[in-house]
């Protein structure tokens, strides 16, 4: 592979020789591939217990696990029942990391693609309030699904810059992550076509907006609050120099420890002359751990931090008599007066979050389904939030059964007397107790609702 003379000279300075030759021998690697267990829906034990693939622990997460090529976790039921999301060994630590804790309101301020942003949904476990943004507007569809198949309803899902968030939640987060754009520099062994985009646009353009990102999240912060940055890259001016300079604007953060675990090394402040504790901070390279290149930096906010008062939901409004009749099959726990009806959709609202007129939103709150001529259809992202117990009447099928894998590509199937718990009517669909979508029973057949745009591919 042929890498910049300008990077490996940069990746001398940080490694020294003997570290850069060791680094350079890491491109002869595997390259590894992990998942993270969901655990908003189902515990690691039960997991591994159920699990059919050859799986090894990731030391820095306890959710986290290395699979191998042969599993193909990608086209098992389990993915699309939403147990677990793929993701690079390494970009599991920052969530990890970030000490989410129930009930919290939670910002991950660069969420797309979701990986992150779908463990912090899964730490606050249908409690507190998610905001997932991402500047980019295209980008946030795949966010979103990715934040629907994981169950969570309790999430605003934004696309805009962070001073325009700052706008209508200026001090209002506990927690913040920010896994900010960078150059990349991590990804080179695993990703080789982003080295020609690193020689167009290198380190500094991304630091300068790496440090507009963390000044804007500082604002949106709370007292008290903790904020973690991170990157994919390993450039000095990006890492240490974005905190450096951020610290030195902003006296009121100081840098946390990082608990080490295996493979996790100490940041370098030597390296930008800094005067703060920066070896505080996290650096992980590819020749010393089993994935690729990261950096980690949590920072805490000054300040008493005052816990989050439950806001009330307001008087419960009229419901449809359709919709109401659907919840009757429903124990989900819902306040009806957090149901929100917008022309035909229905939408059960998070806590803390009223009306924010002018925010650019794809989602705000569950999304329930849609009144259509006096009858309601429940949404895929409504199955995807409910446990099997959830719901009155589920059809529930081993993942061995060759019927999930058509019911995922949409077909329609036969169902035997006894396999519902009632013969007609709406049905949660299930693999081994965990929902999958919705379907339609009627004498017998099952008619697919499972979402059209979520379909296995042939």
């Amino acid at each position: 592979m042929g890498l910049p003379v300008t990077f490996i000279e940069n990746m001398r300075e940080i490694l020294g020789e003997e570290g850069l030759a060791e680094y350079l021998e890491s491109f002869e690697k595997p390259k590894f591939t992990g998942l993270r267990v969901n655990t908003s829906k189902i515990s690691v034990d039960e997991f591994l217990r159920i699990s059919p693939f050859k799986l090894r622990r990731v030391p820095w997460t306890e959710n986290g696990f290395y699979y191998t090529e042969e599993d193909a976790p990608t086209r098992h039921p389990y993915y699309y029942a939403g147990l677990y999301y793929i993701q690079e060994p390494s970009a599991m630590a920052p969530a990890a990391v970030l000490p989410v804790e129930r009930g919290e309101r939670v910002l991950d301020l660069c969420a797309a693609p979701g990986g992150k942003a779908t463990e912090l949904g899964a730490k606050l476990n249908h409690t507190g309030l998610l905001v997932a943004n991402d500047a980019s507007a295209s980008r946030t569809k795949a966010l979103l699904k990715n934040l629907e198949v994981f169950g969570i309803p309790n999430l605003l899902v934004t696309s805009e810059m962070g001073d325009r968030l700052d706008r209508y939640f200026h001090g209002y987060f506990d927690k913040i992550l920010i896994d900010a754009p960078c150059s990349g520099e991590g990804m080179f062994r695993k990703q080789a076509h982003m080295i020609p985009a690193w020689e167009k646009q290198g380190p500094e353009v991304f630091a300068n907006m790496q440090r507009e990102i963390l000044r804007q999240a500082a604002e949106l912060l709370k007292p008290g609050g903790t904020m973690l940055y991170s990157t994919c890259t390993f450039s000095k001016l990006e890492n240490e120099g974005s905190i450096d300079g951020f610290l030195a604007e902003h006296p009121e953060f100081t840098l946390e420890e990082i608990p080490r675990q295996e493979g996790f090394c100490p940041g370098m402040p030597e390296l930008v002359g800094s005067r703060f504790p920066l070896e505080r901070c996290v650096r992980l390279f590819p020749h010393k751990i089993d994935g690729e290149g990261h950096f980690l930096a949590l920072l805490k906010k000054a300040g008493e931090k005052i816990p989050n008062v439950p806001e009330p939901a307001g008087r419960p409004g009229r419901i449809p008599a359709e919709l109401e009749t659907f919840l009757q099959d429903v124990s989900m726990p819902m306040e009806q007066a957090r149901i929100v009806v917008k022309d035909t959709k229905v939408f059960l609202m998070p806590e803390g979050v009223g009306l924010c007129p002018g925010l650019r939103f794809l989602r705000s709150g569950l999304y329930l389904g849609e009144l259509l001529k006096k009858r309601f259809e429940p949404s895929q992202a409504f199955a995807m939030a409910l446990k099997k117990e959830e719901y009155a009447s589920v059809i529930d099928l081993p993942a061995e059964d060759e019927r999930v894998i058509r019911y995922l590509k949409g077909e329609t199937l036969e169902i035997e007397d006894g396999e519902s718990t009632r013969q007609e009517g709406w049905q949660l669909v299930c693999v081994d107790g965990y929902p999958l979508g919705w379907g339609k029973l009627i004498r017998g057949t099952l008619r697919n609702k499972y979402f059209s745009g979520w379909r296995m591919n042939a």
